[in-house]
């Protein structure tokens, strides 16, 4: 999992989109609203185990554990903006741990902020919050890193704060002026669930540390929602270009539940801190304890300075396309960059990539966790639910322009409502998180949004959208799921991945498929009757023309000679044997989810094609290139999986080169159509060895 950088203590962010620390199920009793009994406890519980329980509820992991370090041995960086602080080791080693501390220590620590040896702590931890935690589940939680961890001896790091900052007396004072330390005292008028969420929420979650305003002091503005400063709780803050958003009358109880047990629901992905939050902690939670956290949640008014999350029962349905699609910079933006996982619509992909539609963090009144993703990138959560993590790579490439583009684009698309990002937000976020790009590719990605400058732009956008949308224009002549898409990734602009760019200026060429000079016309009529399983196109109809114009408009300023970086898909190496029970295997567990358990593709409740079928009567014939094991071997290794890793621009790519040949064979050899055709072929030139000679 990657480290990410946590301002005070869990800096949440939900939107999209490591390794699992493993420990026993808990079993935690019902919800009470008596105060002794919102401890975590359950007949036949060890002390011990109940404990495990709580450190979950608390998040202890997370904050307390480095970058591939060992669980709570300390170490983790917390950015503040006064300097940064490293958690404390709380394994029980007696050196370097809290193995000596008493629980008298203990428990003045976690409720006062104060160490054993009498020094104030930053409050990065969130000790306001943990002073509400009733004396049960302290004593748990104690005996827990007492006699439940493994103890590691890993010194301290020094805190690196900037004076004043650096003098921790000071804190004497901010403790008087800002900690209760009063216990959680339940509300008599409300009922079991509300109390124990209330008291999940409000203590060890510590859920205000991030959602929740600060103050002049750099204090919680609310430690709860009683009182006059209640309006404040859980409101949302913006800290350090992120959007915790306002959790205040969040959604249904069950979608709430459900977001914080997988990392997503129908209107939403976690990403940021928060998804090492929901794969480290509140996965873990019992469900009554999620219905009580989503149930107090509710409860609350909604924030003033955030839009009404909408709660309807229904499921959320794509909207129809935006009429700035293909008519704005932003649109043509977003169908090139986005639109392959989020869908044209707006969507998403239900499991795997997030809608934009109804997207909290999409129609926020501030777009810097917006921007953030888009610059820096996100995962999904790993859940038992969604072991899969899914990864959208970074766009900090894009200029500042282009994002705010693609971002105002997206927010004011499929009944979002929100005010435009400008380039100008975009360049102050970036200052501010100075972004990497790693990539060495001297492949120049062309811009779709520059279709619109083009002295013939209808038609250029014409032909970009029937290789976009293929089947959906040109019905009568594909006859399957595939597209031009298909093979020829986000319109043709990916490196590696069948780029159209320059591919005009190399026609007529010799094919030897077919033993002579073709045209373009010719090699796209090809793709129709092969890789589309359909019917040519007329050679002087208005859609093949619109076709060729765009290959032209790809063209650019490339010349029969010229080499064009990135163009194919690249080649493996065919001394490599194939190994189907392999292929069938990495199959399984990476190309099932969008392609299907039998090949079949993945498709909508409404029957419309997602992701194509790789076998099956709809899917491509014996004749097409992915047919073939190499071909195929070659194409997968650099753009399949998506969302697999950080590449730019569809986190393509990743399998091994034998993972990548074994997949290939088990999938290219499955029963598809046949071409009957495929006798004609390499009349003059030899067969390759992998060429598909029967049905």
């Amino acid at each position: 999992m990657r480290n990410i950088r946590r301002p005070l203590a869990v800096l949440g962010s939900l939107f999209f989109f490591g390794q699992a620390v493993q420990a026993a199920d808990p079993a935690p009793g019902p919800a009470n609203a008596d105060a002794s009994a919102l401890a975590a406890s359950a007949p036949g519980t060890t002390l011990v185990t109940r404990g495990e329980y709580v450190a979950r509820l608390g998040d202890c992991v997370a904050c307390h554990t480095s970058e591939k370090g060992p669980p709570l041995a300390g170490g983790r960086e917390l950015a503040t903006p006064f300097g940064k602080v490293f958690s404390t080791n709380i394994t029980p080693d007696k050196q370097t741990g809290i193995g000596q501390y008493s629980f008298a220590q203990f428990d003045h620590a976690m409720r006062n902020g104060v160490a054993a040896d009498g020094h104030n702590l930053y409050p990065a931890m969130p000790y306001p919050s943990y002073a509400k935690v009733s004396d049960d589940d302290m004593r748990a939680l104690y005996a827990y890193l007492q006699d439940g961890v493994a103890p590691i001896k890993r010194p301290n790091q020094p805190a690196e704060m900037r004076w004043p900052f650096s003098m921790r007396w000071g804190l004497m004072f901010w403790n008087w002026a800002f900690l209760d330390g009063m216990r959680f005292k339940p509300d008599a008028g409300r009922d079991a669930a509300w109390n124990r969420g209330a008291y999940l929420v409000q203590g060890l979650g510590h859920c205000g540390s991030c959602h929740t305003p600060r103050g002049i002091g750099f204090q919680e503005k609310a430690m709860s929602d009683a009182g006059s400063n209640g309006k404040y709780y859980l409101a949302g803050a913006t800290v350090e270009a992120w959007r915790a958003l306002s959790l205040r009358h969040l959604w249904t109880v069950e979608d709430t539940a459900l977001l914080l047990k997988t990392g997503q629901n129908r209107f939403s992905t976690v990403s940021g801190s928060m998804a090492e939050v929901i794969h480290l902690s509140s996965q873990h939670f019992s469900d009554d304890d999620l219905i009580a956290i989503a149930t107090y949640l509710k409860s609350l008014p909604p924030g003033q300075d955030e839009q009404p999350v909408p709660s309807v029962p229904e499921r959320v349905q794509p909207s129809k396309l935006s009429d700035a699609l293909f008519s704005t910079r932003g649109g043509l933006a977003y169908v090139q960059f986005c639109s392959n996982c989020h869908r044209e619509d707006g969507g998403g992909v239900e499991s795997i990539f997030p809608p934009l539609v109804q997207n909290p963090t999409v129609s926020s009144a501030d777009p810097v966790t917006l921007v953030h993703i888009m610059l820096t990138g996100s995962q999904t959560a790993q859940t038992a639910t969604h072991p899969r993590v899914w990864t959208m790579p970074a766009f900090a490439r894009l200029s500042d322009r282009e994002v705010a583009e693609i971002l105002s684009f997206l927010r004011s698309s499929w009944g979002n409502n929100a005010k435009p990002v400008t380039p100008y937000d975009v360049a102050k976020i970036r200052a501010e998180l100075d972004p990497k790009t790693t990539d060495s590719s001297k492949f120049e990605t062309p811009r779709l949004a520059d279709l619109l400058a083009a002295p013939n732009a209808a038609e250029v956008v014409r032909g970009m959208r029937l290789h976009l949308e293929t089947r959906t224009l040109l019905p009568q002549h594909v006859g399957g799921d595939l597209t031009c898409n298909s093979c020829h990734l986000n319109a043709g602009t990916v490196a590696d991945g069948s780029p159209f760019v320059g591919l005009s200026a190399f026609f007529p060429s010799y094919a030897p498929r077919v033993g002579k000079v073709i045209t373009l016309e010719e090699r796209i009529n090809g793709c129709f009757r092969r890789s589309m399983n359909g019917v040519v196109l007329p050679i002087d109809g208005a859609d093949l023309k619109a076709m060729v114009a765009y290959f032209d408009w790809m063209k650019g300023e490339f010349k029969p000679e010229d080499k064009v970086p990135g163009r194919g898909t690249g080649k493996v190496d065919r001394t490599i044997k194939p190994n189907v029970e392999n292929g069938k295997r990495v199959y399984v567990e990476q190309c099932a989810a969008c392609h299907g358990n039998n090949g079949e593709g993945l498709r909508r409740a409404d029957g419309s094609v997602v992701f194509p079928p790789l076998w099956g009567v709809r899917s491509f014939n014996v004749g097409a290139g992915m047919a073939r094991t190499y071909t195929a071997a070659a194409f997968v290794k650099r753009n399949m999986p998506i969302s697999f890793s950080e590449k730019f621009p569809l986190g393509q790519g990743g399998l091994s080169d034998q993972d990548a040949v074994d997949v290939a064979e088990y999938f290219s050899h499955m029963p598809r159509p046949d071409f009957p055709d495929k006798v004609k072929d390499w009349p003059k030139d030899p067969k390759p060895s992998d060429a598909r000679i029967e049905n």
